[in-house]
């Protein structure tokens, strides 16, 4: 799979902005990525974001805690590593 690299950029910006303590949801990515129809690139967004978290470059967290991403159910949050 070929990760869209505004994607990837946009994250990886907007989680180091966001600093260690704190997370993103995906939703701010799509939202600013795709102001007119964010919804429908919503899980474009997740995939990549899953992808850089299987990278080592981003953590998929749940209440805080990472998340197995296999077993993703409800929303997420992203955070910097």
């Amino acid at each position: 799979m070929s990760l869209d690299p505004e994607i990837v950029k946009a994250i990886l910006s907007t989680t180091a902005a966001r600093g260690a303590d704190k997370s993103i949801c995906p939703s701010e990515v799509a939202r600013q990525l795709y102001p007119d129809n964010w919804r429908d690139r919503m899980q474009d967004v997740v995939e990549v974001a899953i992808a850089l978290h299987r990278q080592g470059k981003v953590v998929i967290v749940q209440h805080g805690e990472p998340v197995d991403v296999n077993q993703i159910k409800g929303p997420i949050r992203i955070k910097t590593t």
